[in-house]
Parts: C-alpha cells; sequence; structure tokens
C-alpha cells in the first residue's frame, strides 16, 4: 500500500495541474475551434488508465518482480488499444480537422506515460 500511496501523492497534484492547464487552453481555442472530446473525458480516461496500470505493475512487482518491465510493456500496449477504442468515435466521426483532437488527446496521454515510466523505473530500481 506504501507504494500507492507514495505514487498518488504526486500523481493527484499532477493530473490536477495538467488538467487545468489543458481545460483553459481548451476555453481559451473554443471561440475558434469546436473540439469532440471535452478536457474532462479525457482526462478521466487518462487517470484511470494510468492508475489501473501502476496497480498492475505494483502486482507483478510484488509477486514477480523480474517481470515488472515486461509487464509495463504489456501493459503500455493494452493502454493504446484502450486509446484507439476510446477515439474510435472521432476516427469515424465527421470532424472537421481531426489532427486538433487527436493532439488534445495525445498530448495528455504521453505526459501520463511518460509519468507512468517515470514511477515504473523507480519501482523497478527499488525492487
Amino acid at each position: 500500500m506504501n507504494k500507492t500511496i507514495d505514487f498518488l501523492k504526486y500523481f493527484i497534484p499532477f493530473s490536477i495541474v495538467l488538467f487545468i492547464v489543458q481545460y483553459f487552453i481548451m476555453e481559451f481555442l473554443s471561440d475558434k475551434l469546436i473540439f469532440f472530446y471535452s478536457p474532462l473525458s479525457i482526462y478521466v480516461f487518462n487517470i484511470i488508465a494510468t492508475f489501473l496500470v501502476y496497480l498492475f505493475l505494483i502486482f507483478v512487482n510484488n509477486n514477480f518482480e523480474n517481470y515488472t518491465g515486461f509487464a509495463f510493456l504489456g501493459a503500455s500496449f493494452f493502454r493504446m488499444m484502450a486509446a484507439i477504442i476510446f477515439l474510435i468515435p472521432l476516427i469515424k466521426g465527421e470532424v472537421k480537422n481531426p489532427i486538433i483532437d487527436l493532439t488534445t488527446f495525445f498530448a495528455p496521454y504521453f505526459s501520463f506515460l511518460l509519468f507512468e515510466t517515470y514511477f515504473t523505473i523507480r519501482l523497478i530500481n527499488k525492487g
């Protein structure tokens, strides 16, 4: 449980700051652009996905310490598949400029992935 609390004490402020920044950027640009996804839906997806992956990595690290890196690679693959499923309505929809919407999704996606990678490396090195 200590690893989870250590993760959450950094994850919650990181998520809040990132959400607020993107929310205000999207609000500022909303006069010129129409976004397919709201910042809330993007962050709910990313926060849940990151937290579930990290809980899985803690489980693997506690039970199969040598396979934590492989578990991270596998979990990242499934997280990317979940992201594609999340983006199917955007891909199939008739959106004028999907690049803007994809950027609003993948900017936080990769930020959360970097955060998750950093904590996974810490988890592996402590193990």
